[in-house]
């Protein structure tokens, strides 16, 4: 739900939870100015977003429904009852008139959609011999109309094709390239075992890693499928965390307490650092986050491995607009997290936000966009940016209950009575 990778740290540490933020010092008589200040904010901030004012739209939805923005298009598709097939309906905005109605053809638990060259792509679980596997079944976005399905879960590839990933839990199964208008295969990869790992350029996957536990390495074009170079990475079979950031493979646990990052055209070692007690690296660009046991968060130069900052306060962090949004431990869960934006090179905190929590961004280059409960019920909303460190409101939506997504001129939420509301963002 975010514009960048997201690091979660939230479940690092296996001792009790760190005390919070350090305060200052207890002073006499604070208890009461501090809650005359909070009165005075809250008076304020209730007098100055206004209420009701921002026009919605109301989808008919059951409870469990889950929904999707696309463009100036909503779709529903109900929840899974056990029986028959799924229906989902498509809204068009911005007066929410019914635009087609679909039934998924095969009875699952579905659970995501994308859209991919004009086609919407529903994802969901199969069950059979015990075995729940996961099915993609596409359709065309503009009329509904049913094109194909296949195994698989679904990722998009750089060059605009799609990549079903057909992976049993002992690691059996194959990656197939198909093409997204009718499920025509491209190039397939059998996965026999091996970790996949992938690389995100532009809109989808460029790169896929397989990693045998054993270190043999294999790094393939996604576009082609093809076999680009091949490497032993280490010797006898480890627990290896391995990850592609930027022009790395980066592994964690080859070595204890070790972080080493590979040429990713050349499976050639660029650097090795030492980091505590490490569980996995991750990007957060323009900067590699590895996540500790001992530490919490170490941040480190893609060039040289060289350690820049490390902090235990924060549980989760988003790289955005090259800044690193990232969330207060003392806040870490589900529901709002107190926010701070931080400079990437040296750690530093460059804008305190608020405690928010993130609307999922239903377009790659969307505004970042919190909500919150409102005292007086319903959801303050507010535009958050990064690069200025600040908060912006925008308006109190008196029906919303949260499970917002948003593309930068509306916002879909849950609404209270279970419904889906649709809201301008814009004036």
């Amino acid at each position: 739900m975010t514009s960048g990778p997201m690091i979660d740290l939230g479940e690092l540490r296996h001792e009790p939870e760190s005390e919070p933020l350090p305060r200052p010092p207890r002073a006499v008589g604070r208890p009461l100015r501090c809650a005359l200040v909070f009165v005075l904010l809250l008076a304020c901030l209730t007098g100055s977003v206004p209420t009701l004012v921002r026009a919605e739209v109301v989808l008919p939805a059951r409870l469990g429904a889950d929904a999707l923005l696309v463009g100036d298009l909503v779709m529903i598709i109900d929840p899974f009852d056990g029986s028959g097939d799924r229906r989902l309906a498509a809204y068009r905005l911005p007066g929410g008139e019914p635009a087609w109605e679909s039934s998924l053809p095969a009875q699952g638990r579905y659970w995501g959609m994308s859209t991919v060259g004009g086609m919407l792509v529903v994802t969901g679980h199969q069950g059979g011999s015990g075995v729940e596997r996961s099915l993609t079944v596409v359709l065309d976005l503009a009329t509904g109309a049913y094109r194909w399905q296949q195994p698989g879960r679904p990722l998009e590839l750089a060059d605009g094709n799609l990549l079903l990933e057909s992976i049993d839990p002992d690691l059996t199964g194959t990656l197939r390239a198909v093409d997204p208008c009718c499920g025509a295969p491209r190039w397939s990869i059998p996965v026999a075992g091996h970790q996949v790992v992938y690389r995100y350029a532009g809109t989808g996957v460029d790169r896929i890693a397989l990693v045998s536990a054993e270190g043999r390495v294999g790094v393939f074009d996604a576009v082609t499928g093809a076999l680009r170079v091949g490497a032993d990475l280490w010797q006898g079979e480890r627990n290896v965390n391995v990850q592609l950031i930027g022009d790395l493979l980066v592994t964690v646990g080859d070595t204890p307490g070790t972080v080493t990052a590979y040429d990713l055209d050349r499976l050639e070692r660029r650097w090795q650092t030492r980091v505590g007690d490490a569980l996995y690296a991750g990007e957060c660009d323009p900067v590699i986050c590895v996540g500790s046991r001992d530490v919490g968060l170490w941040v480190l130069d893609p060039a040289t491995g060289r350690q820049l900052w490390t902090d235990d306060r924060w549980a989760g962090i988003w790289s955005t607009g090259g800044r690193l949004l990232a969330g207060a431990a003392s806040t870490a869960g589900p529901g709002a997290e107190q926010l701070v934006v931080l400079d990437p090179a040296t750690g530093a905190v460059l804008g305190e936000l608020g405690l928010w929590e993130m609307a999922f961004p239903a377009r790659r280059d969307a505004p970042l966009v919190g909500t919150r409960r409102h005292p007086n019920g319903g959801l303050l909303v507010a535009e958050l940016d990064a690069g200025a460190g600040t908060a912006r409101l925008l308006d109190v939506l008196s029906d919303a209950g949260g499970e917002c997504q948003g593309n930068g001129d509306r916002l879909v939420c849950r609404r209270t009575d279970g419904a889906y509301g649709v809201w301008s963002l814009r004036r």
